[in-house]
């Protein structure tokens, strides 16, 4: 970090001195990389601000909805904050017994000139696997929403990141053991996002219990609107989340922005379809959630298949995802409110064992590394996301009972029914006098 810093101040001030000082910096980086890591990087923090909260907002009640867009944004500043100081750390430090990263990038010292095994500064690294370290944590919110207290969100949020976020991305992305015993693939956040993520929102729904009228009384979303334009934003953005994460402006980016797009794509209109044969009529709620289906579930692997097979785990994406909606909210009565476990947590597992099979050069993938076969990597792949699964429900209950010890989970019975814009912020969503 200092080295960039110097290099970028003899830039400015003296520079053919520059170039002098510091020819490797010159030689191996490059601009364009480093341009587009940054604007996917932009694109991320747009999924979450605002667009996850909007997509949330209008899932719930109006008198809910300024408390969700208020933990999404503190929860953004918070887990900016964690990354920084340790966060990024724990997940990308130095490789050592491949469970957790080295502290030498503590408070974002020691950074190298160039992050390893990529043409651009470490520094842009950091700042795109920040934006993903926010994101995953904040999709957890759909499960809470309407009763969990603001204080206990921010303290379970906060370990969270710490004790199943960062270490995941660890296993998978930072060199960890996942990747160099079991040979994992995960392009943009299958595993490392969805998994922990939705497995996690099913633990914590169950920790919660239900909201005052579920199952038997309808919860209708109170803006339709802002959940379409909240899943417009998302969809726009995944093309930095999968574009991004080939860490280069190469064809591979291209080849995953194309496959994610496409995906969505199929994914939105099976969903409109099973929903006209099932309830008669196709709705906006539908497709926003079936193109959030179908982003999560081809996020692992954007990078590495075809479009013929993108489309077909748009498709998958419909019909599992929504049969994972009935599953939990109708048969088992479980009140993950805005179906975080069923989209995310369903589509990124089963797109990351797709992914196995997938990646065969038979089928336009690109291939397996040495010593893999098909079976070895759907082997591994299930594996992983079975390990990442246990982790994070296991590592989710002691941290929500810690954090209960000190805030409580959920908010009175009182103001749960007057709303937690009011009694939790003292504030209103929408003041029509």
């Amino acid at each position: 970090m200092k080295r960039i810093v110097a290099t970028l101040a003899a830039t400015c001030l003296f520079p053919a001195a520059a170039l002098a000082q510091d020819p490797t910096l010159i030689a191996t980086s490059d601009g364009g990389d480093t341009a587009w890591i940054l604007t996917a990087s932009a694109l991320v923090l747009m999924m979450t601000l605002p667009g996850l909260g909007l997509f949330y907002g209008g899932l719930v009640r109006a008198k809910n909805v300024l408390s969700v867009l208020l933990q999404c944004g503190a929860i953004a500043a918070l887990g900016s904050i964690l990354w920084v100081v340790v966060g990024y750390t724990l997940a990308f430090g130095n490789v050592g017994s491949g469970w957790l990263g080295a502290g030498n990038a503590w408070m974002m010292i020691d950074l190298g000139t160039l992050r390893d095994g990529t043409a651009m500064p470490e520094s842009s690294f950091a700042l795109f696997q920040m934006t993903f370290a926010i994101i995953t944590p904040a999709l957890m919110v759909g499960a809470w929403v309407d009763r969990a207290r603001f204080s206990w969100v921010l303290g379970f949020s906060a370990l969270w990141s710490l004790i199943v976020y960062a270490p995941v991305a660890h296993w998978v992305w930072g060199g960890g053991w996942m990747a160099q015993r079991l040979g994992v693939l995960d392009f943009a956040g299958g595993i490392v996002v969805h998994t922990t993520a939705g497995v996690s929102a099913l633990v914590v729904a169950l920790l919660l219990g239900r909201r005052q009228g579920f199952p038997d009384k309808p919860l209708l979303p109170h803006a339709p609107v802002l959940t379409m334009i909240g899943a417009s934003m998302l969809w726009v953005g995944w093309f930095g989340f999968n574009g991004g994460s080939a860490l280069a402006a190469t064809d591979d980016a291209s080849t995953a922005i194309l496959n994610t797009h496409v995906a969505a794509s199929a994914a939105a209109l099976v969903w409109l379809l099973v929903e006209r044969i099932t309830i008669g009529k196709p709705t906006s709620i539908g497709w926003a959630t079936g193109a959030i289906a179908g982003l999560a579930t081809v996020t692992p692997a954007a990078g590495f298949i075809s479009p013929g097979a993108a489309i077909l785990f748009g498709v998958l994406a419909a019909v599992v995802c929504y049969g994972a909606i009935q599953l939990v909210k109708q048969h088992l009565k479980i009140d993950d409110s805005l179906d975080v476990f069923a989209v995310h947590g369903v589509g990124g597992m089963l797109g990351s064992v797709l992914l196995g099979a997938f990646l065969d050069s038979k089928l336009g993938g690109t291939g397996y590394a040495e010593g893999m076969t098909m079976g070895s990597q759907i082997g591994g792949q299930a594996i992983a996301v079975g390990m990442v699964a246990l982790w994070s429900a296991v590592a989710s209950v002691i941290v929500a009972l810690m954090v209960s010890l000190v805030f409580p989970m959920r908010v009175s019975r009182d103001e749960e029914t007057e709303g937690l814009d009011i009694t939790s912020h003292g504030e209103r969503g929408w003041e029509m006098d």
